[in-house]
C-alpha cells in the first residue's frame, strides 16, 4: 500500500475535495432537482439536451438502480435526510414499477405511467438490482431490500450459469429461458460478454458486503478466477469483449474504459473475499490494466479514447463514464504501488473531468465529447445516462484519500 510520503499530501487531500465539492454541489444536486417525476412516479426517461422533458419516454430500470445507488451511498457517507428520500423514492419505484410479480427479477423498460414494455431478463440489469438493492439495505437496514436482492441472485445462479463452461450468459426471456442469437440486441453480439461479467462481479461484491453466504462467497471466488482466466488477454492486458459459449473471443476490440473499470472492480472483490493470495494476484493484474491504459489509451490532454483495437484507434470520442473510471482506476493503481506516475495520472483524468466534462450550464456532466474535447449535444437524461458512474468516481476518490491520508470523511 501506497504512504502519503510519495505525494505530498495537500495534492492528495486537495483532488478529495474538489471531487467531493463536484459530487455534492453539482451531480447530487442536479439528479435532486430535475429528474424526479412527480407527476407519474419514478423519473424521467429522457431529457434532452437542452433540459426539455420528453413526455411519454419510456423509462429503464437501470436508471432507477442507478439512482437508487448512487442516492442510498450518498445517504450512508453523508447521513443527509434529503438524500435518504431521493433512494426511497427510487427504491419504491424500482419494486413496484420494474419487479416482475410473475417471474421475478427486473424488467429492462416500463412505460412513463409504469406498465411493462421490454421485458426480457437482461442480466445487466438484474445485477445492477443487486448492487442497488444491497447498497439500499447497508444504508438503511431495511430488510425487504435485502430480500429482493437475494432474491435476484438465486435467479441469475439458477437460470444464467453455464454449468458446463463456466460464467454467465448474458440474454434470458421473461421466464428465464436462454434466448436465440437474434436476440442478442442491448449488450453485444454474443452470449457472453465482459460488460455482464464485470457487473455480476460488482454487484456480488455489494451484497457479500452485507450477507456473507457460503454459497455467494463459492460463486464469487469461481467469478473472480473465470475473468482471470477467460475475460482478460493475458498477452496485451486488456479485456476480451465479446465470447462464444465456450469463451472463444469473437472480435479484437479494445474499451479502455471498461479495462481500467475492472482494474478496481476486481480487486475490490478480491479484498472482500479476503483470499491474501487472491489480493496479490489480483494487485499484478490491475497495474498491468493500468499501465497498459496509460500507454494505449490516454490521450496528451489526460482524456480517455472510447475505443481501439489491434490497429488504432476505432473509436476517438470520449464519453462521461471512462473519464470516471480512469480516475479511480489510477488512485487505486497508486494505492497498491506507491507510484506517483499514477496519482499524476488520476489527477489528470479529474483535472480533465473538470475541464471538459462538467457542465456548467445545466449541471451533471455532459455525456460525450470529441477527441479535441467539442462537447457533443446528447441528452442529460436517458435509460443509459445516470449518476453512477460520475458519483462514484467521487466517492471512491475522496474514501480513497481517506485511506491514504486519514484526512476527510466529515459529514
Amino acid at each position: 500500500m501506497a504512504t502519503p510520503q510519495n505525494v505530498p499530501v495537500a495534492d492528495l487531500t486537495a483532488l478529495a475535495a474538489s471531487a467531493e465539492q463536484e459530487l455534492k454541489g453539482n451531480i447530487l444536486s442536479f439528479w435532486l432537482k430535475h429528474t424526479r417525476n412527480t407527476d407519474n412516479g419514478g423519473f424521467y426517461g429522457f431529457i434532452d439536451a437542452d433540459m426539455v422533458v420528453r413526455k411519454g419516454s419510456a423509462r429503464g430500470g437501470l436508471l432507477t438502480c442507478r439512482i437508487l445507488w448512487t442516492f442510498s451511498t450518498a445517504y450512508r457517507r453523508y447521513h443527509d435526510p434529503v438524500y435518504l428520500e431521493m433512494a426511497r423514492w427510487a427504491y419504491w419505484d424500482l419494486v413496484q414499477h420494474f419487479w416482475d410479480p410473475e417471474s421475478g427479477g427486473l424488467f429492462w423498460t416500463v412505460s412513463e405511467d409504469g406498465e411493462p414494455k421490454a421485458v426480457n431478463k437482461l442480466i445487466y440489469l438484474q445485477v445492477f438490482g443487486i448492487y442497488a438493492l444491497s447498497e439500499y439495505y447497508r444504508a438503511t437496514g431495511e430488510k425487504p431490500a435485502l430480500g429482493k436482492s437475494i432474491a435476484i441472485y438465486n435467479l441469475i445462479e439458477e437460470h444464467s450459469r453455464d454449468r458446463e463452461h463456466g460464467g454467465y450468459y448474458d440474454s434470458l426471456n421473461r421466464k428465464w429461458g436462454r434466448v436465440n442469437a437474434a436476440q442478442y440486441d442491448l449488450i453485444g453480439p454474443a452470449p457472453k460478454s465482459q460488460n455482464s461479467h464485470v457487473h455480476i462481479l460488482e454487484g456480488y461484491t455489494s451484497l457479500l458486503r452485507v450477507w456473507p453466504d457460503p454459497g455467494l462467497r463459492a460463486h464469487q471466488r469461481d467469478l473472480v478466477d473465470t475473468v482471470i482466466k477467460h475475460i482478460i488477454d493475458p498477452r496485451t492486458h486488456h479485456l476480451i469483449l465479446f465470447m462464444t459459449e465456450n469463451w472463444k473471443p469473437i472480435g479484437e476490440n479494445v474499451s479502455y474504459g471498461h479495462d481500467i473499470e475492472l482494474s478496481w472492480l476486481l480487486l475490490e472483490a478480491a479484498n472482500v473475499l479476503g483470499d491474501p493470495a487472491l489480493v496479490v494476484q489480483v494487485k499484478s493484474i490491475s497495474l498491468d490494466f493500468a499501465r497498459v491504459t496509460i500507454a494505449e489509451g490516454i490521450d496528451p490532454d489526460g482524456g480517455v479514447i472510447n475505443a481501439g483495437g489491434p490497429n488504432g484507434y476505432t473509436n476517438t470520442d470520449k464519453d462521461w463514464w471512462p473519464q470516471a473510471e480512469a480516475a479511480v482506476g489510477f488512485l487505486n493503481a497508486y494505492q497498491i504501488s506507491g507510484d506517483p506516475r499514477y496519482f499524476e495520472a488520476s489527477r489528470r483524468s479529474w483535472n480533465y473531468i473538470k475541464a471538459k466534462f462538467v457542465d456548467r450550464v445545466h449541471g451533471d456532466w455532459i455525456e460525450k465529447v470529441r477527441r479535441d474535447g467539442t462537447p457533443i449535444p446528447r441528452p442529460k437524461v436517458t435509460l443509459w445516462k445516470c449518476p453512477y458512474h460520475s458519483s462514484r468516481s467521487c466517492f471512491e476518490l475522496v474514501e480513497r484519500v481517506h485511506a491514504l491520508t486519514g484526512v476527510g470523511l466529515a459529514p
